[in-house]
């Protein structure tokens, strides 16, 4: 069975949200003060989680990423993991974390049957990193970072997320650590999702002058990948020393290409990363729905996804969820 919108776009890919609570608060995620967070019993259990994933795979999904939030706030996170690797058909589970409880769980998520981990690390340099994240943590991702790497994953991606004024002298440091670590570092454009009013059209360095400025220092040739619908376009060295990658979501959009859906950890589905638009899969699961009932649940929000985000559109209103509600 597959997942076909009606833009006749396949979806493959599920991200999954398992806390919306973070122990940071970057500007371009959420308010510093005034979040309110799902309470204990709104967030979908572990039993719940793998229902819904286990559906979603008898309908075509392939790949599931585990975020947040901070997906590690879970400290059990390792469960879901190994619970999940158990399904057939799944063919790959990825897991996005800000890397603060890395070194404590590198090793617990490995050997549950994670493989493919991203790391947000938005600047090299400890006291910008703490006005970006507003958190003293640098020195704690590095090590969740290397812990990373100690215990054999692969690939590790690092996220920078690229804001006007705050990344450019950091671009050609970050092109060097992807020429130095085993790490595919990738720059996110800014996406108005900060919940606190810090986006705007001036604040996102666009993805082709970071190209512009690595390339200028060292070549850059394109990647050729199967996976056309992956959201970054992959750039490696011409030397062949390492990767990096952009995720252009606001200059240059690649929503037709679009293969993901989003669930919540209180167990909406939404089928864009703006999209206001819900299907709320949890009062299916406790109200004794069955798992064909919850199937075509899925498969009717899939019907309907979004054609885009339509940030580049006249009239374009930013959602009023931030990036942590809905599972970045």
């Amino acid at each position: 069975m597959a997942l076909v919108d009606t833009f006749g776009r396949s979806i493959v890919n599920l991200r999954v949200s398992l806390t919306d609570k973070c122990d940071m608060r970057c500007v371009y995620c959420m308010p510093e003060e005034g979040m309110r967070f799902f309470r204990g019993a709104e967030i979908l259990t572990f039993d719940e989680i793998e229902r819904v994933v286990r559906v979603a795979v008898d309908l075509g999904i392939r790949k599931v990423r585990l975020t947040g939030g901070e997906p590690l706030l879970r400290p059990d996170a390792p469960e879901i993991v190994s619970r999940l690797a158990r399904i057939e058909g799944l063919a790959d589970i990825g897991l996005t974390t800000n890397g603060v409880h890395l070194e404590r769980l590198a090793a617990p998520l490995h050997e549950a049957g994670l493989r493919r981990i991203n790391v947000s690390l938005d600047s090299l340099d400890p006291e910008r990193f703490q006005r970006i994240t507003r958190r003293a943590a640098f020195h704690a991702v590095m090590a969740g970072l290397a812990a990373a790497e100690r215990v054999g994953f692969h690939p590790i991606k690092v996220n920078v997320v690229a804001v006007h004024g705050t990344t450019e002298d950091e671009v050609i440091a970050f092109a060097e650590l992807a020429r130095r670590k085993p790490y595919q570092v990738r720059f996110i454009e800014f996406m108005p999702l900060d919940g606190g009013g810090a986006w705007s059209r001036e604040a996102v360095l666009p993805g082709r002058e970071i190209l512009a400025r690595i390339h200028a220092r060292w070549p850059l040739v394109p990647v050729s990948r199967n996976g056309h619908a992956e959201p970054a376009t992959v750039f490696r060295f011409a030397d062949g020393r390492g990767e990096v990658g952009i995720i252009p979501t606001v200059t240059e959009p690649f929503c037709e290409r679009c293969n993901r859906i989003r669930l919540t950890a209180n167990g909406q589905l939404h089928t864009c990363l703006f999209g206001e638009r819900a299907t709320d899969l949890r009062a299916l699961l406790r109200g004794g729905a069955s798992d064909a009932e919850i199937a075509r649940a899925i498969a009717d929000a899939v019907l309907h996804k979004e054609p885009g985000h339509a940030i580049n559109e006249p009239g374009f209103r930013r959602p009023a969820h931030t990036m942590s509600r809905i599972g970045g």
